[in-house]
């Protein structure tokens, strides 16, 4: 019987933490279709964290001392998981109950299985994040290195390669996350997608839950982001030059929006001149002067 294994970092995590681990221990055809092995790895938690683990008797292991981000107990999963089937999950996401039955359908086809997911903004506000144009009986297939350029080009509305929406083969699991920073996983999914095919579910299967709080809006974060990112596009220089090109000037568009969104517009106009020029780069940077509050209400800029 194939096995999957669910590599879940946690940390402070009491709020939704029972909420995460249900949706994981009831999923749809476990001890049946598949087994199931949930990989748990505490960032060295200090609310209820580890109590509510041993109250649900799920053994994890520890950091040890805390290391200010995921990557570290990703890693230590990574050396732990020993099942055919791997997927990473944050500790506050919430699984569909079909989502490991659905995903491992499609795993003949390659490597890597992602699927469509719903950002949960602020406890209300819904925005899919699913894929269905050139879907073709319930998936949509990639070839070598496509969603690879994707990912180092920035090009959006193709393959979602959102780490939690990932199920990957065990032959990659050598391929580890940075611990410098320990919180950044572009590099890690672009080695990932590196010379592999993939396979896209075209359905929701999971719930990923935003605020203010997340890790995605943190300034530090950020700013990290960005350089570990341009490092990472220089390994691969040399073979995708122009997906690189590209990459960059995204990149820095990123950090524009970002600095958009938290209204440090004169930081944002800094970024956008290094970014892409075109008719949404131009109408942020005008909206920069004025109207960027209607701007920031109205339009989504994460998840």
């Amino acid at each position: 019987m194939i096995k999957v294994s669910v590599i879940l970092t946690t940390y402070n995590s009491e709020k939704f933490l029972q909420r995460t681990i249900d949706s994981v221990l009831t999923q749809e055809g476990k001890g049946d279709i598949f087994n199931l092995e949930l990989v748990v790895i505490d960032d060295c938690s200090h609310d209820q964290t580890t109590d509510i683990l041993k109250k649900n008797q799920i053994h994890f292991y520890s950091t040890n001392s805390n290391s200010g981000g995921p990557n570290r107990g990703r890693n230590i999963g990574l050396s732990k998981a020993s099942g055919d089937y791997i997927i990473v999950m944050d500790h506050d996401d919430e699984w569909l109950p079909n989502r490991i039955i659905t995903q491992l359908k499609y795993s003949q086809y390659a490597p890597i299985i992602t699927c469509g997911y719903l950002v949960i903004e602020n406890q209300s506000k819904q925005i899919p994040r699913v894929s269905v144009k050139n879907c073709v009986n319930g998936f949509i297939k990639y070839q070598k290195n496509e969603t690879f350029c994707d990912k180092i080009s920035r090009t959006k509305n193709k393959q979602i390669t959102y780490m939690g929406s990932i199920m990957f083969h065990k032959r990659l699991k050598g391929i580890k996350f940075e611990e410098h920073f320990g919180q950044i996983d572009f590099d890690w999914i672009a080695h990932l997608f590196y010379n592999n095919e993939s396979v896209e579910v075209c359905e929701i299967l999971y719930k990923r839950y935003v605020d203010k709080s997340n890790l995605s809006l943190n300034k530090q974060y950020r700013i990290r982001d960005y350089f570990y990112s341009l490092l990472t596009l220089e390994e691969f220089l040399p073979e995708f030059r122009k997906e690189v090109k590209l990459g960059r000037k995204r990149i820095n568009g990123t950090r524009a929006r970002y600095h958009y969104l938290l209204e440090e517009m004169s930081e944002a106009r800094v970024y956008f001149r290094r970014s892409s020029f075109n008719l949404k780069t131009i109408l942020f940077w005008l909206t920069s002067f004025a109207g960027y509050k209607f701007v920031i209400k109205k339009f989504n800029f994460f998840g």
